[in-house]
């Protein structure tokens, strides 16, 4: 019987040798993970949960697609949107593997299952910061990877949205891991996979880019491999896509604009930047972070590694990048904690090297004394933003009238594009106007774009006309903050009020031409 236990022992502890030789990965570490994993899926829960609603309308379109792919077909026909550049003959999923991710969540309550994706999501993002950080043998890594929680409560907050944000940052992290371990030819299918994930992969070249220049500033050394495998993957990802080529023309529609002509197209929030104060207010953790790393340097009597450059012009290219748009908050931030983890790692090892006790334990207790009051800022701060959401059930009432009571594709006019995520969560029993970008309306045709715009804003006088005629919308629903449409719309005998509840009122267009 002894032998027979010894046995057993032997081979689990065989089996777990041999796992460890061939991933690099230790059961400590194993364990270590999972013991960080339940750390971020905990703090994250919290802000998540501290409301019902969801942070953002968007997050409603991404789950109700899911399900719809998981019941229908991994390329649903997507008739929903027919007078923008996403109307069913060129519809492109630009988030295709994102929605693939989201459809375990889909088995039972959408917004529960939406909610919980963004957990779990942004948990795997800061894993794969915990992972970078352990590869590289930085000294006191949980507690930098814990850091990436109090490094900004607007970067929380976008952590908490259910979109592809949260994997595009675990995706980043981990090719930072594979450059600076020498894995080049991992970056192909990092590359392909990226395009498939998130329509921002061109920040994946972009990084490989940087780690090339950090070599060669850092060791004299020009290597392009890194760039060209990156480049590689993400090209093969472009052309063997399932949308081909459909993806290239909306890639192409979807930036230009929003990079070069940011003053002449109506575009979200997100795209414009922060204020100085803003910033300062919402993310001093992030910027006192990246300050740090500098005095380390200083400190430091060895000349800045790779790595160190690397992470270094990575924050720099994303705090360039955040300053011309808030939306890339969920990249400074992190970066800005990596470069200071790397820019202090020398001295925290000498630090450690020493033999009194007291000189030893004081980078810890230095770092965790400073990462109290982050954690407790970020998160209540998180928590008031996130509080602050539209109720889940906004329009709810007024979709569930149009479904029945209106015929099947007949086509909905809202007087605000950014409704769409929410109607098409509640009812896809209708076709609408405008959503997701106002761009996506504005590339397909302009001047109905501009039409719409007047009418929207009460600028056109019996609207139901070009209502009916010009936008072939049978149905118009509008908040009842668009107070001076409601006006028109009330002098107006070809638009007869037929459903109003404390949200929104809808219109019957009873005047076509």
């Amino acid at each position: 019987m002894e032998m027979q236990k010894k046995h057993e022992t032997g081979s689990v502890m065989g089996f777990l040798s041999g796992l460890q030789a061939k991933s690099g990965v230790s059961v400590r570490g194993l364990m270590l993970g999972v013991v960080m994993l339940s750390v971020f899926i905990a703090f994250m829960a919290t802000i998540q949960f501290s409301t019902p609603n969801m942070p953002d309308n968007d997050g409603l379109y991404h789950i109700k697609l899911a399900y719809l792919m998981r019941t229908e077909s991994l390329k649903p026909a997507f008739p929903w949107l027919p007078l923008t550049i996403l109307n069913a003959r060129e519809f492109y999923d630009h988030h295709f593997l994102f929605h693939v991710a989201l459809i375990p969540f889909t088995f039972g309550d959408l917004v529960q299952g939406a909610k919980w994706a963004s957990v779990i999501f942004a948990a795997l993002a800061y894993l794969a910061i915990w992972r970078l950080l352990e590869s590289q043998k930085i000294p006191l890594a949980p507690l930098w990877a814990v850091g990436v929680l109090g490094v900004s409560e607007a970067f929380l907050y976008r952590m908490s949205i259910t979109r592809a944000q949260s994997l595009s940052l675990a995706v980043l992290a981990l090719s930072l891991n594979w450059l600076l371990a020498g894995k080049h030819k991992r970056m192909a299918a990092l590359g392909f996979v990226y395009v498939w994930l998130y329509n921002a992969f061109p920040l994946l070249p972009a990084v490989a880019a940087v780690y090339t220049l950090a070599v060669w500033i850092g060791e004299r050394r020009l290597d392009l491999r890194p760039f060209v495998y990156t480049s590689l993957g993400v090209a093969a990802g472009l052309i063997i896509n399932p949308y081909f080529p459909a993806n290239i023309v909306f890639a192409y529609q979807h930036f230009v604009p929003k990079l070069f002509e940011t003053t002449a197209v109506s575009v979200g929030n997100e795209w414009y930047p922060y204020t100085t104060a803003q910033l300062l207010n919402n993310s001093p953790t992030a910027l006192l972070a990246f300050l740090s790393g500098g005095l380390a340097l200083g400190l430091s009597s060895r000349r800045a590694d790779a790595r160190t450059i690397a992470a270094f012009l990575l924050a720099v290219l994303f705090g360039f990048m955040l300053f011309q748009s808030r939306r890339f908050v969920e990249y400074f931030p992190p970066f800005a904690l990596l470069f200071a983890a790397f820019a202090w790692a020398p001295v925290i090892q000498a630090a450690l090297a020493e033999k009194k006790w007291f000189r030893r334990e004081l980078p810890a207790l230095i770092l965790a004394v400073a990462l109290i009051p982050a954690l407790w800022v970020s998160h209540q701060g998180a928590q008031d933003s996130i509080q602050t959401s539209k109720p889940v059930g906004l329009y709810s009432e007024a979709s569930r009238w149009l479904q029945t009571n209106t015929p099947a594709g007949s086509r909905v006019f809202q007087t605000d594009w950014d409704d769409f995520p929410r109607l098409f969560f509640y009812n896809t029993h209708n076709t609408y106007l405008i959503g997701l970008d106002p761009t996506y309306l504005q590339l397909y045709d302009t001047a109905l774009y501009d039409e719409w715009v007047q009418i929207s804003d009460g600028d056109v006088a019996a609207p139901s006309r070009r209502i009916g005629g010009i936008f072939g919308s049978e149905y118009v629903l509008t908040d009842l903050k668009h107070k001076a449409f409601i006006q028109e719309a009330e002098k107006d005998p070809g638009l007869q009020e037929v459903f109003r509840d404390d949200e929104a009122i809808v219109y019957k267009v009873v005047i076509k031409q």
